[in-house]
């Protein structure tokens, strides 16, 4: 079988025709071949052939009231395999395994399932007596590190609204008891980037969450790391906690995420 070979000029247009598509896509509502020309320093007569030939092929269209160029659905459909291809908890597999190696303790990954929050992988380590949750098993939100990040993750306005229907039940000595007091805890959580659970759950072990952001800022799944106090020692949290929180920072960039703005 003989294969073709793209010459130098077909390149050349397939070059510009992303370029093209990505001109348009940053308009959001539309350029009008002038325009786009310009934005291009392209001739108008190659810029129309090269929107025409993309139209065909439905990855941009254009309105024939206004004249205006915009993305097409098979930009959508293109764009939209990405995601589908994006699969967090396969991405953040590697990531749980180097945070055990680093930190010698049980990893798991949580998301936000109605008012309380659901495990939904796990990486665990090899000490004999470790902490393992069995995967789908809910704990709450005002008395656990991935809770809390949870919380952190939004505004208060947001996080007051989550918490509304919410009983502060005892599970501890040390579980909040209260919204105001968990809602102060909340705006140092924001200003160090991870929530520690200091026996809030259950007595003897602690637990350390950072959140994973994807590409609108918004927390999707929380990376958490937990064991025995023992083992966990207060002394060593922050340093443990500035680790959780450059691991959710990778997978965060492995999925094309980008982290919350600081407000």
């Amino acid at each position: 079988m003989t294969e073709k070979v793209i010459g130098k000029g077909q390149v050349q247009s397939l070059t510009r025709a992303f370029s093209l598509l990505e001109c348009v896509a940053d308009a959001g509502i539309g350029l009008n071949l002038s325009q786009v020309a310009a934005k291009m320093d392209l001739a108008p007569s190659t810029v129309h052939r090269l929107l025409n030939a993309m139209k065909d092929r439905g990855y941009v269209e254009v309105d024939p009231a206004t004249g205006l160029w915009s993305v097409g659905l098979q930009a959508f459909r293109v764009g939209n395999g990405y995601l589908q291809k994006r699969d967090f908890v396969t991405q953040a597999r590697p990531y749980m395994k180097k945070l055990v190696a680093e930190v010698g303790e049980t990893t798991s990954l949580a998301v936000l399932d109605g008012d309380q929050m659901t495990f939904i992988a796990q990486v665990e380590c090899r000490e004999v007596m470790r902490m393992s949750v069995p995967l789908g098993n809910r704990v709450t939100l005002y008395a656990s590190a991935v809770g809390k990040m949870q919380l952190a993750a939004l505004s208060d306005a947001e996080a007051v609204d989550l918490m509304k229907d919410i009983s502060f039940a005892p599970l501890t000595e040390r579980t909040h008891a209260s919204l105001p007091g968990l809602l102060a805890e909340v705006q140092d959580i924001r200003r160090k980037g991870f929530a520690v659970d200091e026996q809030e759950q259950s007595l003897g072990m602690r637990c350390v969450a950072a959140a994973i952001y994807n590409e609108h800022h918004e927390a999707v799944a929380f990376l958490t790391i937990a064991g025995p106090t023992v083992r966990l020692k207060q002394k060593n949290l922050n340093t443990i906690g500035k680790t959780v929180r450059a691991l959710a920072d990778e997978v965060t960039g492995a999925i094309g995420g980008r982290e919350k703005d600081e407000t």
